[in-house]
């Protein structure tokens, strides 16, 4: 009998909203694998229209709350945001066979593959929202360092199914002991017989082998040499767009807050400076104006190397987003133009096209795309330079340490963000990316969240969201590599591929046997 439409979309919608609960500023970490085991429990035994809608209502669930931040900006097109993503999860759902021990490792590999998709397509991906984000702050968090956040997600779905057989397997027993309906392969007697609940004991054991391994898998060593760093956090009022700000306000709030360092540095002066994204705004050259002058001043007078974000205004069209880096004498030594931009946020793609759909008032400028590694090698050592969003992009940060970089270096600017949503996620991005690279990473922002993170993910250093700070500490520039700084992604999408196609061929070849004996 076709289950009502209710029964189906309302576990499904609540099992995506565990997960995203899962998320920050939530980060109730365990509701991810609950919320991933109610969806397994509910897609059993649904025709593939039935699991399609099931899979929209979880992934509505998820990325309603998990990108409530878009509506900040333009409330329909977050709506249309929401849906748009949702769908991987639908489609992810068809995927997944209706019965037998096989829909377990057919839903890890469905649902890690649509979150790969996600995250790289359309427009470059959007890893917000993912599923490795509410990780950061649990025990799957060092198994970045062996496949970086799809690993993480993948051990999501293989959790969730592992509880979602374990359940099923002891719901079947209780109705079989009670003489009610239940499936012919999963008459059970007691919990812990049956093909479902063996896959999903072994399914279990294989997420606590790989968190064991995680933890005692290669980091990025010992330190080779201890760097003292300052962030430098100007604070001010948040919730604010760049259009209401003036720039000579938050660059003398900069200034201001550095002010501060020779008396929060102590015995031990900062040797690396690091500012945030955008704060100081020019025209077509930086070099040459009274901000270049100015920021030449201040690594003189610290004795420091300074990194700082800088925009070019170079047309009526275009803008440059870069991370400049002064020494201590004064000279810029290296310069970084930000590469994987902030569809809609930095540049609009097909402008033509979505100027038919909604006023593009509010970015008016394209960003020119950068292009390189990241990786820069300055008097402080070798930086590998991520701007704001490149954090949540693995490749960004992989690149730069394959090229050398002992540190990472993130200049970022949430400061258009009233909530903590957003801040709050990228200090989840930069834990995963510094376990997945090995490396200590320091953040720096207007407004907050600046950061001081160390190779294992702990956070060491916080500022608080909109308050006048200057963070320092003492880091460890590394050159060890990590398996997945070594092997990137393939890995873990070939065997989540494979784990579909296993999934697949098993549930094939179970309706075969099925049909012979009916």
């Amino acid at each position: 009998m076709k289950p009502r439409r209710g029964r189906v979309v309302v576990p499904s919608l609540a099992g995506g909203l565990l997960v995203a609960l899962s998320l920050p500023p939530w980060g109730w970490w365990p509701l991810a694998f609950l919320g991933a085991a109610v969806l397994f429990v509910r897609l059993r035994g649904l025709p593939l229209r039935t699991r399609v809608l099931a899979g929209w209502a979880a992934g509505m669930g998820c990325f309603v709350p998990g990108l409530w931040w878009a509506a900040s900006f333009n409330w329909y097109g977050a709506v249309v945001l929401m849906a748009v993503e949702a769908l991987t999860m639908a489609a992810a759902a068809a995927l997944v066979p209706t019965a037998g021990a096989w829909r377990v490792p057919a839903f890890t590999g469905a649902f890690t593959l649509l979150e790969a998709a996600r995250m790289s397509w359309p427009f470059g991906g959007l890893p917000l929202g993912g599923a490795f984000l509410g990780q950061a702050s649990g025990p799957l968090l060092a198994t970045a360092r062996l496949g970086g956040p799809l690993l993480m997600t993948a051990l999501v779905w293989l959790g969730g199914a592992a509880l979602g057989s374990v359940a099923l397997a002891a719901l079947d027993g209780r109705k079989a002991a009670a003489g009610g309906p239940a499936p012919p392969t999963h008459r059970l007697r007691r919990i812990g017989t049956g093909p479902g609940a063996l896959a999903g004991t072994a399914a279990a054991a294989v997420v606590v082998a790989v968190a064991v391994g995680g933890a005692l898998a290669p980091d990025g060593g010992p330190p080779v040499r201890d760097l003292p760093v300052a962030v430098v956090q100007g604070g001010g009022r948040r919730g604010t767009t760049e259009a209401q700000l003036d720039p000579a306000t938050v660059f003398a709030a900069q200034v201001a807050a550095t002010g501060d360092l020779p008396r929060s540095a102590g015995p031990d002066p900062a040797r690396l400076v690091v500012w945030p994204e955008d704060v100081i705004a020019v025209g077509p050259r930086l070099a040459g104006t009274a901000d270049a002058v100015q920021m030449a001043s201040i690594a003189r007078r610290l004795r420091a190397t300074v990194v700082a974000g800088v925009t070019e205004t170079v047309s009526a069209t275009a803008f440059r987003n870069e991370a400049v880096v002064w020494a201590p004498d004064g000279r810029v030594v290296g310069v970084y133009e930000k590469v994987h931009r902030v569809p809609f946020g930095e540049y609009v793609p097909d402008r033509s096209f979505f100027a038919h759909f909604a006023s593009l008032s509010e970015v008016p400028l394209d960003a020119i795309p950068g292009h390189g590694t990241g990786e820069l090698a300055t008097p402080a050592g070798r930086l590998g330079l991520m701007l704001s969003y490149e954090v949540f992009f693995a490749d960004r940060g992989r690149s730069a340490v394959r090229a050398g970089a002992e540190l990472l270096v993130v200049p970022t600017n949430t400061s258009s963000y009233a909530a903590s949503q957003v801040p709050a996620t990228e200090v989840a991005a930069d834990r995963v990316q510094a376990v997945e690279e090995g490396r200590t990473l320091v953040q720096a922002a207007p407004t907050g969240y600046s950061t001081v993170v160390g190779p294992d993910g702990r956070v060491e250093r916080r500022s608080v969201l909109g308050r006048r700070q200057a963070l320092t500490a003492t880091v460890g520039l590394r050159v060890g590599k990590t398996v997945y700084e070594r092997f990137g992604d393939p890995p873990v999408l070939g065997l989540a591929a494979g784990a579909l196609a296993l999934g697949l061929a098993g549930a094939a070849a179970r309706r075969r046997r099925a049909g012979r004996h009916s």
